[in-house]
């Protein structure tokens, strides 16, 4: 049985984590995914993840943006996207980690996205037949998502 941790290692009794492993889900726009929502509330998040999934939102793309076309809808950055699969894995992991927040006794009212991250998992090598008896390898990478919620005091 495998092993693994959080990036993220200072736990605090206001804070609730999740985390999503072996996602097969492309890393750069998970990347630029993540980006766009941390530290936004959580109701800001979902709203963000729904509009890209609805494809009336576009994810600026600030890293991987080389070939990436611009977007009317961008105002400072306008490179950009709409990852919808990686923001239906996203959501169902900021979900799991409103889940575990909720059965902390923290308010979902007053819950902000602390931390959220993506690293490179595993690669799933396989082989790609051609023409004339060749074969090319077609590598697959899997990606780890994690994300940590935090209540914070309401400001007046």
């Amino acid at each position: 049985m495998p092993t693994w941790g959080y990036s993220y290692s200072a736990t605090d009794e206001r804070e609730a984590m999740a985390s999503g492993r072996d996602l097969r889900v492309s890393f750069k726009e998970t990347v630029e995914l993540l980006r766009s929502i941390r530290g936004k509330e959580l109701s800001e998040a979902y709203q963000i993840l729904d509009d890209v999934i609805a494809l009336k939102r576009a994810v600026p793309f600030r890293r991987f943006k080389r070939t990436v076309p611009h977007r009317k809808e961008l105002k400072e950055w306008k490179p950009g996207r709409y990852p919808v699969k990686a923001a239906k894995l996203v959501k169902k992991i900021l979900k799991s980690a409103e889940h575990n927040a909720t059965s902390k006794d923290l308010d979902p009212d007053n819950l902000y996205v602390k931390h959220a991250a993506a690293q490179i998992g595993a690669k799933l090598k396989r082989i790609f037949p051609r023409a004339y008896g060749r074969a090319s390898p077609r590598i697959e990478q899997m990606v780890h998502v994690e994300i940590v919620l935090e209540e914070r005091e309401v400001e007046e």
